[in-house]
């Protein structure tokens, strides 16, 4: 069981070469895999920020409503006559307009006696 001498022999480059070339494609696969996890981890990231940021504009939007119905004058109104305060409502001919005296600036203190 010898061998002829004449007998075309593989060369071990080629086994070398043949090897390189596995390790290549099973690298790109593994490397395919790991990109393709990831980017279904970053657009699963996307969609939760995006669930966040529609959840704060609703929180936002409770807050101005809530806002609006606390400084709504009825209302404010109604609770004070349902807590019996005793602050009651101002009649129209006592409020006075205090005109600035000559000043163009629009300033709350003035400095002229």
């Amino acid at each position: 069981m010898n061998r002829r001498r004449n007998e075309v022999r593989t060369p071990a480059s080629a086994f070398i070469a043949l090897i390189v070339a596995v390790s290549i494609i099973a690298g790109g696969g593994v490397l395919h895999a790991v990109y393709k996890n990831r980017q279904i981890q970053v657009s699963r990231e996307i969609d939760a920020i995006d669930r966040r940021v529609e959840q704060y504009r609703l929180d936002i939007r409770t807050t101005e409503m809530r806002m609006d119905q606390l400084l709504n004058r009825f209302v404010i109104r109604k609770q004070i006559e349902a807590n019996s305060s005793s602050l009651r409502p101002i009649p129209m001919n006592a409020v006075e307009s205090i005109l600035t005296a000559g000043g163009s600036r629009p300033s709350v203190a003035s400095t002229i006696p």
